[in-house]
């Protein structure tokens, strides 16, 4: 992997890490509220999900190959 694909790849993850901690105070706040919108309560929690998932898989790529 080349120093532009590892940079693009840190970019991506600083944007997914904030979108992820925004999502988790969106949640937050949400459930603090006399009402609680189930169904929008779980998608906001599957895209939290999703990008954590996401993540994970960009910080492996991150990590060499030691087979290389």
């Amino acid at each position: 992997m080349d120093e532009i694909d590892t940079d693009a790849i840190r970019l991506r993850l600083a944007e997914l890490r904030l979108e992820h901690r925004d999502l988790d105070e969106a949640i937050a706040r949400m459930a603090e509220g006399p009402f609680v919108d189930q169904l929008q309560m779980g998608r906001l929690k599957k895209r939290k999900l999703q990008i954590k998932d996401l993540i994970a898989r960009l910080e492996s790529r991150l990590i060499p190959d030691l087979n290389a």
